[in-house]
């Protein structure tokens, strides 16, 4: 990608002072976001930086000091360390991180997506109204799978995006939101859904070397009729085919409380000999992307790429290796988005996409006031990649 910080033209006045509190289970993305931020803040020249309006422009880090204490019954406070007056807020928080414990009565807790929900609060809460604007970054929208009511049920994300502008968030970004209609439950403040197509096809490109993007040797597949719109943006990007399978289920019986799944019925043209790119929001057990990739291997399919921004891995990564060492799966993109396990990121079919980059541009440009819309549109950016690839540029 060529330097686009040195394009981004960002003169006007900041928001206010800028300020970044990563939460714990958010911690490394946080800092490498700073870093970026860090460096561009450096080299930007303005002749405006030394006005009153850009004070505390140029810091060494601008991760201010927050912790969440909890006491030995369990309960916690959220305690902000430095002065957020006046400051542009940004919190990032990983609801997905399981990694983090914390004790209660003696016994050690595994941090759930209630835990790591409610401690944003409480960081939010000892803001106490004193930031000019809070933004809350939540790459792994909380409860997102429930977002819709099927039968008698609580509506656990529109509960949360509610409950959040009602604390005083002004703006809510989140990444490849499960349905992005849930910002309906908020229409008067500011909800994004930020798609990484861009660092897929990138990680894709940096990674495998011996691609041909075209109709007649690659496909896009969606595994089911909710992701649709995400492989038909990569495929006329990258101006290649789609396919779909959708899921026959058993009406008559629920388990786990939903309906099982008979069958994935596939819809689209022939995939013999073709690589499949197959693209969802997030692999949660894999049970489903590895049914679908055995679907196209008994078509004859070639090489199997998967995309998926979240990897949760919920029923480990044994199903995975074996899909690989069978060669089902050829590898799998996922994003640091939320927690990575080191046995994942030491996994030869695994490719991870780093988004922080990606997170730092979108903070700068908004605490600047200004559009983020070209950022949330890749098409050029792919476009470049895709060239420099065929003209075997890249690394």
């Amino acid at each position: 990608m060529t330097r686009r910080e040195e394009k981004r033209n960002l003169e006007t006045i900041p928001v206010g002072s800028l300020g970044l509190i990563p939460m714990e289970g958010c911690r490394s993305l946080g800092e490498k976001v700073d870093y970026y931020l860090v460096k561009w803040r450096t080299e930007r020249e303005s002749e405006h930086k030394d006005s009153l309006a850009f004070s505390g422009y140029q810091r060494d880090t601008y991760i201010l000091e927050a912790a969440v204490p909890r006491f030995g019954s369990g309960e916690a406070k959220g305690v902000i360390k430095q002065s957020v007056r006046g400051s542009d807020l940004y919190i990032l928080v990983d609801v997905a991180n399981y990694s983090l414990t914390y004790s209660l009565c003696g016994h050690e807790n595994h941090m759930s997506p209630d835990d790591h929900y409610q401690d944003l609060k409480r960081i939010i809460s000892a803001v106490g109204g004193k930031a000019r604007r809070i933004t809350v970054i939540m790459p792994y929208l909380y409860e997102s799978r429930q977002h819709k009511r099927t039968a008698r049920e609580s509506l656990d994300c529109a509960l949360a995006l509610q409950e959040m502008v009602n604390m005083g968030v002004d703006n809510i970004i989140t990444f490849d939101a499960h349905d992005p209609r849930v910002q309906n439950a908020i229409p008067l403040h500011g909800f994004e859904t930020v798609q990484p197509a861009y660092q897929f096809i990138k990680g894709l490109l940096n990674h495998v070397k011996n691609l041909r993007l075209d109709n007649d040797h690659m496909m896009v597949i969606s595994p089911d009729e909710g992701g649709m719109s995400r492989a038909i943006y990569i495929a006329n990007v990258l101006g290649l085919d789609m396919g779909m399978f959708y899921k026959r289920r058993d009406y008559t019986k629920i388990v786990n409380g939903r309906n099982p799944i008979v069958a994935h019925e596939f819809l689209g043209s022939s995939v013999e000999g073709k690589d499949m790119i197959i693209i969802d929001d997030m692999i949660s057990s894999g049970e489903s992307v590895l049914e679908v990739a055995a679907a196209l291997k008994e078509r004859r399919a070639g090489r199997i790429f998967v995309f998926s921004t979240f990897g949760l891995f919920t029923a480990g990564l044994d199903r995975f290796d074996k899909a690989y060492a069978d060669g089902t799966i050829y590898r799998v993109l996922t994003t640091n988005l939320i927690y990575q396990t080191p046995e994942l990121l030491s996994r030869e079919w695994y490719i991870d996409c780093d988004l922080s980059k990606y997170i730092a541009y979108i903070i700068d440009t908004l605490n600047h006031d200004t559009s983020i819309s070209d950022l949330l549109n890749p098409v050029e950016r792919i476009q470049s990649i895709v060239a420099r690839y065929h003209a075997g540029e890249l690394d």
